[in-house]
């Protein structure tokens, strides 16, 4: 019981650090800026019915929306609130999956924190644009951690527990959760004892609950939605428009500067998992070995049936974003080999294996050598952790002390010494007047245009706080990859009133298009016009009838 305690407490701080310190978390500043109008618009309809981004939400099959709604029922929060609570949960689930998973390694309770809170540190994926810990609380943020619950308690035998992590995360983000259930299905194949097959078949009963439960909430779904067409292939202004605003999907324009970190990457996997093998149960081999195999054929995969054959169904599916299993699978596993080999006194083993998993949270591209400052970084935390986890050998209690230690000062020395900077801190006070004022003074159906706002993000701000329609902004974009319909309009939008600079004079143009307030710089005030509001960083015109 006691070192249950233990380890609950350890995970729960791990969490707790991770979300206010480092990596942290953010709200509005990444895709939060297409869910949060969403689920105001599920939740009201009145609410931002005149924005194209809400008219057509691509959430039916997930049950992100109603967890989310069903929350704020509950507490009467706000969806910001109501969200980061289930970021933070989910958050800590992860970490106690990782902790499970290198307990099943064979490591004890302190060193397998400590391999658990290196793993929190985070990393981010280049390339398909994904990270080990998402900083905003969406859909595939909330699926991952479960996905790495799922595999601690399988690698522990606790399949059906496994098959209730992997369904919710099912439920929540489907796209993400491809590679576990392929790798899970290959496993339940494996010839073993009656009762094996028998536990490991068990675990599938929820995931086809979960799927019948995802086919009947879809039926449900709020809103206009678009005809799918399983096999269809995309037409070229669907392409273009998807190379331009989501390249992430597409590995031709990314790939080749990233094809050497993913191949040292994988190679690493391959190494700790001979290193580790023998230690490691079936079910959790299945994993080590399934896992980052899959992330790696996503990239001929991806490019063969994307850019080749045009499937469009892949722009939605995103399978390259299953190179996420590749670095998470690299951390955990040369994690886990350097703690081992400080724990046997082998440093000059430890140290080489430690030094790959404190690279990456400081250094994207494990390929290149970081600055001096994140060196000297790297180095004092690989000999903190080796340090520590040998003095378990000659004094228990000293011992820990200083995996506790190590552990947490890596959360303050990589922000600090190391100078990672994870998202920008954004001067929220000229928005915020912006949004209250629109939210108390403007009709709730009134359209907003920010026409020199070019892509920055701060027009997606705006419409999620002041829940008002913005006629189209740069982020709203992102959404080509799964509407078609949505990213033809959102292109004809942008083309008419954001592709050129913006020019003072003749507001009354805009009236056509529906638009009621223009949002402008002080830099491009209108003369002998009286604003509707103003600020240090926005004026707001009245567009006249």
């Amino acid at each position: 019981m006691r070192q249950s305690l233990i380890a609950a407490a350890g995970i729960t701080t791990l969490a707790l650090i991770s979300f206010f310190q480092f990596p942290g978390h953010t709200w509005l500043q990444q895709d939060s800026q297409i869910y949060a109008p969403i689920l105001e618009h599920l939740r009201d309809p009145e609410a931002l019915k005149n924005d194209m981004l809400v008219r057509r939400p691509h959430v039916s099959f997930t049950l992100y929306d109603e967890s989310a709604l069903a929350l704020r029922k509950i507490t009467g929060w706000e969806f910001q609130g109501c969200l980061q609570l289930e970021q933070l949960v989910t958050r800590a689930l992860g970490i106690w999956g990782v902790w499970l998973i290198a307990t099943a390694l064979g490591l004890e309770l302190m060193p397998a924190l400590l391999v658990a809170a290196i793993f929190t540190l985070g990393a981010t994926i280049a390339g398909p644009s994904v990270l080990t810990f998402e900083y905003e609380p969406v859909p595939r943020g909330l699926a991952v951690p479960l996905l790495l619950l799922a595999v601690g308690l399988a690698a522990h035998g606790r399949d059906l527990g496994a098959g209730i992590a992997g369904s919710v995360a099912f439920l929540i983000h489907p796209p993400t959760v491809y590679p576990f259930w392929g790798v899970y299905f290959l496993l339940t194949l494996c010839p073993s004892k009656p009762e094996v097959m028998r536990r490991r078949i068990l675990a599938l009963a929820p995931l086809f609950a979960a799927v019948v439960t995802l086919l009947f909430a879809s039926r449900l779904q709020a809103g206009v939605g678009e005809t799918q067409v399983f096999f269809s292939r995309l037409e070229p202004l669907q392409e273009q428009l998807q190379r331009m605003r989501a390249p992430y999907v597409w590995i031709s324009i990314w790939g080749r500067p990233w094809y050497g970190h993913y191949a040292v990457l994988y190679a690493l996997c391959v190494l700790g998992y001979l290193r580790l093998r023998k230690a490691a149960p079936l079910d959790l081999r299945f994993f080590l070995a399934g896992l980052p195999l899959v992330g790696l054929l996503s990239m001929p995969v991806s490019y063969w049936l994307l850019e080749k054959m045009k499937w469009a169904l892949l722009p939605q599916f995103q399978p390259l974003r299953a190179l996420l299993f590749v670095t998470v699978t690299a951390v955990i596993l040369c994690a886990v080999a350097g703690v081992k080999a400080a724990g046997a006194g082998r440093l000059w083993e430890a140290v080489p294996w430690l030094v790959v998993p404190y690279l990456i949270p400081v250094n994207t591209r494990v390929t290149q050598i970081p600055p001096r400052n994140r060196l000297e970084l790297i180095a004092v935390l690989v000999c903190a952790a080796a340090f520590s986890v040998r003095a378990l050998r000659w004094n228990k209690s000293a011992g820990n002390t200083l995996i506790v230690a190590t552990a947490l000062a890596a959360f303050f020395l990589i922000p600090g010494w190391g100078r990672v900077r994870n998202y920008p801190s954004l001067p929220s006070q000229p928005i915020e007047e912006l949004a209250a004022w629109a939210r108390a003074s403007t009709p709730k159906d009134s359209v907003f245009l920010f026409p020199d706002a070019g892509r920055d993000i701060y027009p997606g701000i705006f419409r999620a706080r002041a829940l008002r329609a913005v006629y189209v902004d740069w982020k709203g974009g992102g959404q080509v990859n799964y509407l078609k319909e949505l990213g033809e309009e959102w292109w004809a939008r942008w083309q008419a009133t954001m592709a050129r600079p913006y020019q003072p004079g003749n507001l009354t143009r805009y009236r056509r298009l529906g638009i009621d307030y223009l949002v402008v710089r002080p830099r491009n005030r209108e003369p002998g016009v009286t604003p509707a509001f103003e600020n240090s960083a926005f004026i707001v015109y009245r567009v006249p009838k």
